[in-house]
């Protein structure tokens, strides 16, 4: 069995696309997948499963959550092994900065540097991002509330299912996975 995380983008936000957790977890559990957990109201899940493709049960779920909820919601999923190194290559280092301010943007597919070569860091500042292999890294010391960075990230990832969580529910599913 393998542990996964699973993100699902843009639910329970501004009142829109509703998913109750409790529903989630029945819908997960409806599919297969065992030992379900949810993190917040924001479309964090942690399960087991014998599938040992990411990406087709991230479709898998995709298509579950709109044939349930009737609406289409991206998800991107990744092993309990992949979360723990996308924390161990954090550029940004949680122990020389506020991890209230510091955002991981999970992406369905690689962070293609060309796409984002396109953004000016120096017109962001003192906002700062780093590509990953599947993620984006932001610093928005001034809260992400007024970054002007982070709806640039979002708008140029939206095509690769761009979904951002922060540090501390990173950290939060890394222990709900465990060993995993």
């Amino acid at each position: 069995m393998t542990t996964y995380a699973a993100f699902l983008r843009g639910v329970n936000v501004g009142g829109h696309n509703k998913v109750p957790m409790a529903a989630l977890r029945d819908l997960l559990s409806g599919l297969g997948y065992a030992d379900v957990r949810t993190l917040l109201q924001s479309g964090n899940a942690v399960f087991t499963s014998t599938g040992t493709d990411a990406s087709a049960i991230a479709l898998e779920l995709e298509r579950a959550v709109a044939d349930r909820f009737g609406f289409d919601v991206r998800c991107t999923v990744r092993t309990a092994a992949e979360l723990r190194a996308v924390a161990d290559r954090c550029p940004f280092r949680p122990d020389g900065h506020d991890p209230a301010k510091l955002t991981v943007t999970f992406l369905a597919g690689p962070a293609d540097p060309t796409t984002w070569d396109r953004i000016d860091p120096a017109a962001y500042g003192p906002d700062e991002f780093r590509l990953g292999e599947r993620e984006i890294y932001a610093y928005t010391p001034g809260g992400l509330g007024r970054s002007k960075l982070m709806p640039v990230i979002d708008r140029t990832g939206r095509n690769l299912g761009a979904t951002t969580r922060n540090w501390n529910t990173v950290t939060k599913l890394i222990a709900m996975a465990g060993d995993g």
